[in-house]
């Protein structure tokens, strides 16, 4: 199999460089582990920041994003995807995403925590799931776009890896191995770029609100194959999943809030005045913290979020999914209270890139939640990351044109896959046993609140899980699950090493042992040959 370029995944980030690399006559391939919409984006219920409004600017939105991140971000590039903004709506637009409206026919725009103005574009509440359809209606209209679905990449192929590097060469992308399920085989794919837009790493936690595929595969395979990563550390906790005694965490958008919706502890009382000025419409990580405290002092499993005494049909209307499911569940929003609890909803850190997705890797792209432009810090401001998506596929889909008309491109083999004499697996309940002792490790060790005895018995017990799974990999056949876990005890061991190398407490990252902030902020960067 031979393209010209490869995406792996099929969310805002991926769908978006496609399009365009495809419109710039390229040859793409698409590789998605189950069907083409089963994405994180297909999730996103409050929308795409952007200035749209006359009463708004860019210098307001560069400054909310600055106060969320907690000193963390890099101001060049919040400024650079902020201003970007607005282009890429109007594209949007074009593509087919028809985004609410107000009766005069201008923007319907909402507010969530951080946003000193009303500045969401969105889809009623589900934004995410519109301009995935939306975005796979362009690429089913081009012919130079081939999506494969059920096929899970295993690792990046580089010069290195096939031991053609030259000393002091950089090191560059000359391929990809995919699994596929239907066809039970591996398929060896050559190609001169990638572009990883896998999304987040929200199921390495017992609780998360991400759909199943967010296993962290993009940040897994970029730093096997030698790309750095950054600020790991950095896990936002979504503040309001609906609580389930089953363990299913539904999210309610921070568009609720938004809309006036309060928290209340099991007293009744509305608590966030005690913790921040902006009480329910704080950061995430500010609103998680105080959430989490209510609950521990207190000794309940969860708070209240009110929005009662609003009208049903109001909230049908602007909320129509998120009411529906409440119904499902026997809970009339407008008159009861929803049961909410902090679940691990994104990541912050991810591959760590810049402004055009390029990577320390010529050829190793990445876009979207797996990536870490600079943008979100130490905390990710509301529907900054559909934003950031589309602003870095734009600007990905440039470079990469220039790098695949380059004479420096990257020419090099990919061997064929071989299984060699390993046996197909016979044990699959230890699969299910090691991923559970990860999640929960993870959610107990690595969660809102944490301490450096406790990160350092999550790193011990990730080392041997590590270790188990590595043995797995090489004695046996590859399959789904095995891919996923080995990724996910890869992209744990990250986090929790660069919570430990984090000695204070900033933004989404809080930990006992250091309670204050050091004066100067920097990023967490880990190396491959660091391990």
């Amino acid at each position: 199999m031979n393209f010209d370029t490869v995406v792996v995944g099929s969310g805002i980030a991926g769908l978006s460089f496609a399009i365009k690399m495809a419109k710039l006559g390229h040859k793409v391939a698409i590789f998605t582990k189950k069907e083409r919409s089963d994405t994180n984006t297909n999730h996103a219920q409050g929308g795409i920041a952007s200035v749209t409004s006359g009463t708004d600017n860019f210098d307001m939105h560069v400054r909310d994003t600055l106060i969320a991140g907690d000193g963390l971000c890099d101001e060049h590039a919040v400024r650079e995807i902020v201003k970007a903004g607005p282009e890429q709506i109007k594209n949007l637009i074009e593509e087919g995403v028809e985004f609410t409206n107000r009766d005069d026919g201008s923007p319907s725009l909402g507010r969530e925590g951080g946003h000193s103005k009303r500045r969401i574009l969105h889809v009623k509440d589900y934004t995410g799931r519109a301009i995935e359809e939306a975005l796979l209606k362009t690429v089913a209209s081009l012919g130079n776009i081939e999506i494969f679905e059920h096929h899970y990449a295993i690792d990046v192929v580089t010069r290195s890896k096939t031991g053609k590097l030259r000393e002091g060469e950089k090191d560059c992308v000359t391929g990809l191995y995919v699994y596929d399920t239907k066809g039970r085989k591996v398929k060896t794919v050559k190609t001169h770029a990638i572009m990883l837009s896998t999304g987040g790493t929200g199921c390495v936690y017992l609780y998360t609100t991400n759909p199943t595929i967010a296993t962290g595969d993009g940040i897994a395979m970029a730093f096997r194959a030698g790309a750095d990563v950054a600020n790991l550390e950095f896990i936002q906790f979504h503040p309001t999943a609906m609580y389930s005694e089953v363990g299913e965490r539904f999210l309610i958008s921070e568009a609720v809030r938004g809309e006036g919706a309060i928290l209340r502890n099991s007293l009744g009382e509305a608590f966030m005045g005690k913790y921040d000025e902006r009480k329910d419409l704080a950061p995430r990580d500010i609103v998680a913290r105080a959430i989490d405290s209510e609950m521990k002092r207190l000794g309940t499993p969860h708070v209240w979020l009110d929005i009662t005494g609003r009208p049903a049909e109001e909230l049908k209307e602007r909320f129509p999914l998120i009411y529906s499911h409440c119904i499902e569940k026997g809970i009339d929003i407008s008159k009861d209270y929803i049961p909410v609890v902090p679940a691990a909803h994104y990541m912050c850190g991810g591959v760590k890139t810049n402004l055009d997705g390029s990577t320390t890797i010529a050829g190793l792209y990445a876009c979207g939640e797996v990536a870490c432009t600079g943008l979100h810090g130490a905390n990710r401001l509301a529907s900054n990351s559909l934003l950031e998506a589309v602003v870095i596929a734009d600007n990905a889909s440039r470079a990469v044109d220039t790098y695949l008309k380059s004479e420096t491109r990257c020419e090099g083999e990919v061997p064929q896959w071989k299984d060699g004499d390993v046996r197909n697996p016979d044990e699959r309940v230890v699969l299910q046993h090691n991923l559970g002792e990860l999640k929960r490790t993870m959610w107990d060790y690595v969660g809102i609140v944490r301490t450096t005895k406790r990160l350092e018995r999550a790193l011990h017990r990730l080392e041997n899980l590590r270790r188990e799974i590595e043995d797995y990999y090489w004695n046996f056949k590859v399959e789904p699950d095995l891919i996923e876990l080995r990724n996910e005890v890869v992209v744990a061991e990250l986090i929790i090493r660069s919570a430990l190398a984090r000695r204070e407490s900033r933004g989404l990252h809080f930990t006992l042992d250091f309670p204050e902030k050091l004066p100067m902020a920097v990023d967490t960067v880990l190396k491959r040959e660091q391990f």
